[in-house]
């Protein structure tokens, strides 16, 4: 019995080694998944977007940060390819898809999606801001 109490000890040392580096890796993990996001900061203004075109790799996650400047704006864009049938498979997925997203004034407004396929993706402002609100575009090209 005394030859066993002994051994008891040294029998947890090993399992508590391997419980502690599981627990370190899983931790070193989740920094990892959060700079997958690929961050981009656009301003809209009178006309224009600030950033044009955007290039991002398949299978980035992006978090798009629009902040319109002068006056409220919109942002709209497809989750196909340019020149591909509208009810096709999505290349960019919306964590909350939206048909136009409103831009207020001042604020900053945050569109996130997975870029999933290859192709050209036209934004536009969908807010009618003046007389060049129609030419108020940029892209979005996933490689």
């Amino acid at each position: 019995m005394n030859k066993i109490s002994k051994r008891f000890p040294l029998s947890i040392f090993p399992t508590s080694l391997l419980a502690f580096a599981i627990f370190l890796s899983l931790s070193k993990s989740a920094p990892a998944q959060i700079q997958d996001v690929r961050v981009i900061e656009i301003t809209a203004k009178k006309y224009e977007y600030s950033a044009s075109p955007i290039h991002v790799k398949s299978g980035t996650k992006v978090q798009l940060k629009i902040t319109a400047a002068d006056h409220d704006h919109g942002f709209k864009i497809a989750a196909v390819p340019d020149g591909a049938v509208t009810n096709g498979t999505a290349g960019l997925i919306f964590t909350s898809p939206q048909d136009c997203w409103q831009l207020k004034q001042g604020e900053t407004t945050t569109i996130e999606f997975l870029a999933q396929a290859s192709g050209k993706y036209t934004f536009r402002c969908c807010h009618t801001c003046g007389v060049g609100h129609r030419g108020m575009k940029g892209q979005i090209i996933v490689d």
